[in-house]
């Protein structure tokens, strides 16, 4: 389907309204027109629930298919209400370019949720008074979304891309291979040949190697994975099992929630909300490209398969609370996507935030309260180890390589709003 189909039915009574609009409007009138205008819900927080909710109910098989879908359809929507043109009234051109730059974004990338999609722009053009500034501002939308999808096209992001084929090498000391119980091949092998938005190549910041096998430290990682993280543990306490399951989904999912916490708290324009979503979506995007490549880099073996079948003390049995993923153990790639969530959070809003609850659809009727976004980094690192499937080495460096993406991001903002 045309996505600028719904925009121009939204649209069709435009053009004679603007053309009509009264050069002097009276005082009473002002007063009204603003009032309205503060009445009306924030067009930003309703298509970041929109957002959520069409990949949620839609979205791709790859996690990183779907952050690069908010990526994109945020940062059409931050090109588009950047500047506005002379003679329009601000907040009306900004709420048009808004919805208009992510509907047509998640239409094109979400095909299935085209119905829902065009029924939420309508909502949202409804509200905004006919003349000039709607006209303008939906074409501004539209445009953005355009010149963005063609830009992003090919860029290996796709779920076929994604998981392409990888080739397990034999057998060894240290080296990834498929994890019980399923032994599923190599997943998100393809993130690390795909197409960053802000990184000059996937490699630019990959970790340095995983403490040796024979190290002190690996010995200790080692030895805490296996002691807190064995689905019979008689160590870990009843908070840490908590803590491991409430983090077990997907990262995406878990920081949809906190994004919009800061997004709704934010002391920022539309705009400024914009390219907060953006830029958040842009560094994670890059982070996780990132992750693939140190992983593979490196090809570090999970703990299940160092702690069956490794030479210090092997215990067969040995199973992790949780299912171990699918791919290599260094860098854990929850806690990438902590680091660099943390960092543009802290970066945009501030360190902390008056309080905020959380839930996670992997632990059921669990509520987790927080204040500051370090302490969600800090629950990761310990969740992946009490789930037996990460080293602590592997959380830490995690880290690491998500702030260092996420601080190129930020350094790095002005290429990504300039509009063509």
């Amino acid at each position: 389907m045309n996505p600028n189909r719904t925009r121009r039915s939204a649209l069709k009574a435009l053009g004679s309204a603007a053309l009509l609009a009264a050069s002097v409007t009276l005082p009473s009138a002002t007063a009204a027109v603003a009032d309205e205008r503060k009445s009306r819900p924030s067009v930003v927080l309703d298509w970041y629930d929109t957002t959520a909710a069409t990949i949620s109910a839609a979205g791709a098989a790859t996690q990183i298919t779907n952050s690069r879908t908010w990526a994109i359809s945020w940062l059409a929507a931050a090109r588009a209400t950047r500047e506005v043109p002379p003679g329009v009234d601000r907040s009306d051109f900004q709420d048009a370019a808004l919805a208009s730059a992510v509907h047509d974004s998640l239409v094109a990338l979400v095909r299935s949720r085209t119905q829902e999609l065009d029924a939420a722009l309508r909502t949202t053009l409804d509200r905004v008074p006919d003349g000039p500034a709607k006209t303008k501002g939906a074409a501004a939308g539209a445009r953005q979304a355009r010149l963005l999808l063609a830009s992003r096209a090919g860029d290996g992001l796709d779920p076929a891309s994604v998981d392409a084929p990888f080739t397990v090498p034999p057998a060894a000391p240290g080296v990834w291979r498929p994890t019980p119980p399923a032994y599923a091949p190599a997943a998100q092998y393809g993130n690390r040949i795909a197409r960053p938005f802000l990184l000059v190549s996937p490699e630019q910041y990959r970790l340095p190697a995983p403490p040796a096998l024979d190290s002190v430290r690996y010995r200790a990682d080692l030895a805490e994975v296996r002691a807190y993280g064995a689905v019979n543990s008689t160590v870990r306490t009843q908070r840490q099992t908590e803590t491991a399951t409430f983090w077990y989904g997907s990262s995406l999912t878990l920081y949809t929630e906190p994004l919009r916490v800061a997004l709704a708290r934010a002391p920022h324009s539309t705009a400024g909300q914009a390219r907060l979503v953006a830029l958040f979506h842009v560094a994670v995007v890059d982070t996780q490209i990132a992750t693939s490549d140190s992983k593979y880099a490196y090809l570090r073996w999970r703990p299940v398969t160092a702690i069956r079948t490794g030479a210090i003390d092997p215990d067969p049995e040995w199973t992790p609370l949780h299912i171990t993923p699918a791919h290599p153990d260094y860098p854990s790639g929850h806690n990438t996507y902590a680091g660099a969530a943390e960092t543009i959070l802290t970066a945009l809003i501030g360190p902390r935030t008056a309080p905020f609850e959380l839930t996670s659809p992997t632990a059921p009727g669990v509520t987790r309260t927080y204040t500051a976004w370090r302490q969600l980094s800090r629950d990761n690192v310990n969740a992946r180890v009490y789930s037996g499937i990460h080293t602590r080495s592997a959380d830490e460096a995690g880290l690491v390589l998500g702030r260092r993406v996420a601080a190129h991001t930020l350094r790095n903002a002005a290429r990504l709003f300039d509009t063509p």
